[in-house]
């Protein structure tokens, strides 16, 4: 159980804004206190926060490189060239193929989409698919999520007389390939606002520039495909805010009105329809499904669900994804344990800051990221899983909250034959024989740059109420912050000296839920709760003992009717130690 709770303090700045914007919630003063924490400063940003407007986005032509991608482009369209649209095998990539291919389809035929198998070809551009561009005559690739580190591919695609358009997100090198135009709003040079985007984004970006270049300003049949950039945003976990979240937004609309009709027949297969379907459904619904196409067998399956109209077609790509899904919850289950075996037997070496860096050379190449996660998850420690692939050692990094697991990565460039990705996620490929010294030197960096916050499981409060604040006024504005996810994250709430009103009890299969009824100490609301893996409380709480609690606010809507239930993250008593509420 996470014992450490953080009241997440505001500056003396941040505090007269708070004051000056409270005046705009007279029923909600939390509202503004929360909104300050969002970065917002003046009631015209809170405006442009609460009312996300497509108009809000930023000229694509900011983007370094722009100019040179639509001029491209419009060339091989002009002369008729062969164009291959190719993406890496994971949600964001395919969802960036199949927006990128469709919306081209409106104007040009000549075009074929790419995506390389995990085993046979692994991350990214390949001597492979370049001489297979060439085999059938592509003389133009434009590449999404991937192509940033390609130096060498995209040198001797150029000796074949195949030109690249690079739309990446991941972090680039200081030296970059030498493509025809390269769109990544990371690069040092490159003046767009928002850095954020997913590789999608960037597709979505370039293709926007594309419709304006010709004189189409009616981006309709574009912004119609905003529910696969919606999709691409929540599966990559990237931060939802600025241009992220407008897209987000129109996204969800559109999956929860008229979506693609892949994404239709996921939504169907999850038994989804008729929800409002929300970040955590893509999350944790919709985008494994995707994902498992690349992870079990082909990616390209799900380019192809996305990309076809046909409704029976599409209902059987959408059945075999699904096996795939459920093959691959069975090699993730298979695996965490085994992973967590291995932990165990090293359990004392592992105290600490030390990371986690195993290896297993049986384990299945298209499961370790996801078991990367769960184990950072659980043990609060940055993790690197690794398998046998081709001869290689092959595997990714997850890091836990506020550590950059890229420069811890970077750090030891010299013994990897490549590697790939963001702050919180990487992708790495090194020698078997360099796996020891690999982890000794990542394990130094680690313990030298991590700190002991970064590694001990806590729960940030954003604010404290009583029951009595949780009014219509404040739940309407609540439902304003929607979508949530990484740096828009659904606010976390705390109330002192609740007590149960008397009808609290265990629920689940093996009674270890609490269902909650609680009453606070000050306004005598009565509020219904659930407490999931909490039953260790159970006896004190019903014995009438006063606590803390610490929630979010969930908000069930069945047909016509709307309950309200605290998920709770956490329960102190007042014997309890590590309660931090003040500072």
């Amino acid at each position: 159980m996470i014992s450490k709770w953080n009241y997440l303090p505001l500056t003396s700045d941040e505090q007269l804004i708070v004051e000056q914007l409270e005046s705009i919630f007279p029923n909600c003063p939390a509202i503004a206190r929360l909104l300050v924490m969002r970065g917002m400063k003046t009631p015209e940003d809170v405006k442009a926060f609460f009312s996300p407007s497509l108009n809000q986005m930023p000229d694509p032509f900011l983007m370094k490189d722009m100019d040179k991608a639509v001029a491209r482009l419009n060339r091989a369209l002009g002369a008729k060239e062969k164009i291959m649209i190719f993406g890496d095998y994971d949600v964001d990539g395919t969802t960036a193929v199949a927006l990128v291919y469709k919306y081209l389809q409106n104007f040009y035929s000549n075009m074929v989409y790419y995506i390389p198998t995990r085993d046979d070809e692994g991350y990214g551009i390949s001597q492979h698919c370049i001489e297979y561009a060439e085999s059938i005559g592509v003389s133009l690739v434009i590449v999404l999520d991937c192509g940033i580190k390609a130096i060498d591919e995209i040198a001797y695609a150029k000796t074949k007389g195949i030109d690249f358009i690079v739309c990446d997100h991941h972090v680039p090198d200081d030296i970059l390939p030498d493509a025809a135009a390269i769109l990544n709003p990371k690069q040092v040079d490159c003046k767009y606002p928002f850095k954020g985007l997913s590789g999608c984004g960037v597709g979505y970006k370039f293709m926007q520039a594309f419709a304006l270049s010709n004189g189409i300003s009616n981006l309709y049949e574009l912004e119609n495909m905003l529910d696969l950039l919606a999709v691409s945003i929540a599966a990559d976990i990237v931060p939802l805010i600025g241009e992220n979240r407008v897209m987000a937004h129109y996204g969800l609309k559109r999956l929860n009105t008229n979506p693609n009709a892949g994404l239709r027949s996921i939504i169907k297969l999850c038994k989804l329809t008729g929800k409002e379907l929300t970040i955590s459904d893509i999350i944790f619904k919709i985008g494994p499904r995707l994902n498992a196409s690349g992870r079990m067998e082909s990616g390209l399956e799900s380019v192809e669900l996305l990309v076809t109209k046909g409704a029976s077609k599409v209902f059987e790509i959408c059945k075999r994804i699904d096996q795939y899904n459920r093959n691959r919850k069975e090699l993730d289950k298979q695996i965490t344990e085994e992973a967590n075996e291995i932990i165990e037997r090293h359990k004392q070496k592992l105290d600490g800051k030390k990371p986690i860096v195993i290896y297993d050379p049986t384990w299945h190449k298209g499961i370790i990221g996801i078991v990367a996660s769960r184990l950072a998850e659980l043990y609060f420690k940055p993790s690197v899983v690794l398998t046998l692939s081709n001869g290689f050692a092959t595997g990714s990094s997850r890091s836990v909250r506020g550590f950059d697991v890229y420069s811890a990565v970077k750090s030891c460039r010299d013994l990897l034959e490549n590697f790939g990705g963001h702050t919180n996620a990487v992708g790495l490929t090194l020698k078997p024989e360099n796996i020891d010294e690999f982890r000794r030197r990542f394990t130094d960096y680690v313990e030298e740059h991590i700190n002991d916050a970064q590694v001990t499981p806590s729960i940030d409060i954003d604010a404290e109420l009583q029951f009595d604040d949780i009014n219509p006024d404040f739940l309407r504005c609540m439902r304003q912050f929607h979508p949530f996810g990484p740096e828009n994250p659904k606010p976390v709430f705390a109330t002192r000296r609740v007590k149960d009103f008397g009808t609290s009890k265990l629920v689940g299969r093996t009674l270890n839920h609490i269902k909650l009824e609680l009453v606070d100490s000050k306004s005598n609301c009565i509020m219904n709760g659930i407490a999931f893996d909490m039953a260790e409380h159970f006896e004190r709480i019903t014995n009438g003992e006063p606590f803390d609690v610490c929630y979010t606010i969930e908000e069930n809507r069945h047909h016509n009717s709307t309950s309200l239930q605290l998920q709770v993250k956490g329960i102190k008593f007042s014997d309890d130690a590590d309660i931090d509420l003040d500072s």
